[in-house]
């Protein structure tokens, strides 16, 4: 056995250090949800139930995000949708290439949708415990991208800059060593998301509706990751357009109205 930078050597087995962390976020979103569960009156056992649902639904939905937006440095070495396409072995690698998070949250969206009708249970209600346990894995899940030196950000001389390796900068930025972190905003973004969710469903627990957390999530999660992206060297494209802030930016509003609506329909209206 023998540890490098990316992961631990057992034998012919590699377990890399992404997705032991990948897998601890995982776990600490579940028990997070068990305990939102619990204090709707539902049933927090049913979570081990659903795991592998959302597990699956999130991997290949983020898999298939990832093989339709790829990153313009993977375009320039051949790796586009079609080589995904025509090379399907290579599609299902994820341990190759990436995944993508707007299509982790599509997929087990869905996967989560499947499952509370097979078990007949309130959909909005388990979106609502699931969503600050979601921001939480995305905090820890991050820091499987500080292990791969990826997601950082432009070059920047903030005494909190970090060191990238000569074989992990981006063409064009090999002379430049030290970037903005930007794993590490995304983090915090989301942790804080995490407690702004947390805090949102006590305070208010009288006046929101069922769905409205995950609604505010889709609205918090993506204004992070629209402005955050700003700082990103390497960001997928259709044409000039970013294609992530773009679904981002299309998400925020969408749950806005969303959330305006079905709160503008309750208030009672005025007598004439």
């Amino acid at each position: 056995m023998f540890i490098d930078h990316y992961g631990i050597h057992l034998g012919s087995f590699y377990l890399r250090f992404y997705g032991i962390i990948i897998m601890f976020g995982v776990l600490a979103a579940s028990l997070l949800t068990q305990r939102e569960l619990r204090r709707r009156g539902e049933d927090p056992e049913l979570v081990w139930d659903c795991l592998t649902w959302l597990l699956i639904g999130g991997i290949i939905g983020a898999r298939l995000w990832h093989i339709f937006t790829p990153t313009p440095s993977l375009v320039a070495q051949g790796i586009t949708a079609w080589y995904y396409l025509t090379h399907p072995l290579d599609a299902i690698a994820i341990w190759r290439g990436g995944l993508g998070i707007g299509g982790a949250v599509l997929g087990g969206a869905l996967a989560l949708w499947l499952f509370t009708r097979r078990k007949n249970l309130s959909y909005s209600l388990w979106v609502d415990s699931i969503a600050p346990g979601l921001a939480l894995a995305q905090a820890i899940g991050r820091w499987g991208n500080f292990i791969n030196q990826e997601l950082y950000g432009a070059p920047s001389n903030l005494p909190w800059a970090i060191p990238i390796d000569p074989q992990n900068r981006l063409p064009g930025y090999e002379q430049v060593e030290r970037f903005h972190p930007l794993f590490l905003y995304e983090s915090i973004w989301n942790f804080a998301n995490m407690l702004f969710l947390l805090w949102l469903g006590r305070k208010y627990a009288h006046k929101l509706k069922s769905g409205d957390i995950f609604l505010v999530y889709l609205m918090t999660y993506p204004f992070g990751r629209f402005m955050l992206d700003f700082l990103r060297l390497d960001a997928a494209r259709l044409e000039t357009l970013n294609i992530n802030q773009t679904v981002m930016a299309i998400t925020f509003v969408c749950a806005g109205v969303a959330l305006w609506l079905r709160h503008r329909q309750s208030q009672p209206t005025e007598a004439s």
